[in-house]
């Protein structure tokens, strides 16, 4: 169904010149173009929203949706902008969905000094038709779930990508119960992570408890599981439990509950009960590699081919703050490089879309390349205690990057031993 943006103009006639499936496969690698997909980001990253023929968005094409801009100034649209490398000396080429859609960007564009703007009518409808044209797609996005696919889940509907095996849906968040117990996604169940992680050093508890705690929410490992949080990175320090654990099929509701909230779809109060499971199933920990300990960075530090990636704000790696009212330290481990973040430890800005989404694939891996953050390197992920390496580590694991970790200890274990070698480049 077709949904209007608040604030678009969509009477306005469309004069702006088209460009034909031949010309646009002609320029799409030409640096003097810009392809712009205003596509919800979900269709983006791969998955067919109007049962187009593949999933996924046209070679090279940036992700800029059309519902970013409601109710955007001219200022922060221009930033916006911007920072995607999106500028008006380029010529532009805009496809959606919808007409409407496409001639609505256009004329806003127009009016912040685009002029040459081209606009694909045919879409991605036509394009993804032909499989000789290029498309491209996050290699995971199958695990990175929106809320209709959600909803025509828990209607007894088969999506693509259906479960196909049983499934259950978890809400994580830290404590929290009376928060979930306000209004949750129907059918969700409430999982703790104040129960997953040792009070002291804020490490995943031993596996034998992790193991009795996971059983207990009936989680086994042929279970598909679905999770949500009110933001993405508690759903995100689940998913990485649950890789660690070994369950085999883990999936994420981009964008979190908000999402779902913006969507219009219904939701419940009170709680839903778990139901014990006896046996998880396979050797557990089925993948020990996904979250090391202190010994494991060190050797990852001596490896050529290792990499201590710090998943924490600008200012508590080059040591102007600890970021933590409870760590005295400051400054970063030694060796490590910075792999962006956000402003402090609960935001993770660097790694959203403005709807607070999954930020567009490309970008993440362009920021992580000028870091020097490549896919053939052993790459361990760390933060302060866990929390924002583990959403760094999910996108990741979304991109299919093979040799991934969290440092589980983080800067808060690190910092306690003064043998530790530390930098600053703080003056």
């Amino acid at each position: 169904q077709h949904k209007h943006i608040s604030g678009w103009d969509y009477n306005s006639q469309m004069t702006f010149e088209s460009i034909s499936t031949q010309d646009l496969a002609a320029k799409i690698d030409n640096p003097d173009y810009a392809i712009i997909d205003i596509r919800p980001s979900a269709a983006y990253n791969g998955w067919r929203l109007q049962g187009e023929a593949r999933g996924g968005h046209i070679h090279g094409a940036v992700s800029f949706s059309c519902s970013w801009t409601d109710g955007l100034s001219r200022p922060k649209f221009k930033s916006l902008l911007l920072s995607k490398g999106l500028t008006p000396d380029k010529t532009v080429v805009i496809y959606g969905y919808q007409r409407d859609d496409s001639a609505a960007m256009a004329k806003r564009l127009e009016k912040i000094g685009f002029g040459a703007i081209r606009i694909y009518a045919a879409g991605i409808q036509e394009w993804a038709a032909d499989p000789g044209l290029p498309m491209a797609f996050l290699p995971n996005y199958k695990k990175l779930v929106h809320p209709a696919w959600i909803q025509q889940i828990i209607s007894g509907q088969k999506p693509d990508h259906f479960p196909q095996q049983e499934y259950r849906l978890f809400e994580a968040s830290w404590g929290g119960c009376e928060e979930y117990q306000n209004g949750h996604i129907p059918g969700a169940i409430h999982l703790d992570l104040s129960l997953t992680e040792d009070q002291l050093t804020n490490n995943i508890v031993p596996d034998e408890d992790l193991l009795k705690f996971l059983l207990g929410l009936g989680i086994t490992s042929d279970l598909t599981v679905i999770l949500y949080g009110r933001d993405m990175m508690p759903a995100a320090r689940a998913a990485s439990i649950l890789l660690y654990a070994g369950v085999e099929d883990v999936r994420i509701l981009d964008g979190g509950y908000d999402s779902w909230l913006k969507a219009r779809y219904a939701v419940e109060k009170g709680q839903q009960k778990s139901t014990h499971r006896d046996k998880f199933g396979g050797t557990f920990p089925a993948h020990p590699e996904y979250i090391i300990g202190l010994n494991s960075v060190r050797a990852l530090l001596a490896d050529e081919q290792g990499l201590l990636v710090s998943v924490r704000s600008w200012e508590e790696y080059t040591g102007k703050t600890s970021g933590y009212s409870y760590i005295k330290a400051k400054g970063h481990i030694a060796g490590a490089v910075w792999g962006y973040s956000g402003s402090d430890a609960l935001h993770m800005q660097d790694y959203k879309n403005p709807d607070l989404t999954m930020r567009s694939y490309p970008e993440i891996v362009a920021n992580w390349q000028r870091q020097g953050i490549t896919p053939d390197k052993k790459i361990a992920f760390y933060c302060g205690t866990g929390w924002r390496a583990s959403e760094a580590f999910l996108y990741a694991h979304l991109l299919g990057w093979p040799q991934i970790a969290i440092y589980d200890g983080g800067w808060y274990e690190w910092s306690q031993d003064s043998s530790n070698a530390i930098e600053t480049n703080f003056p």
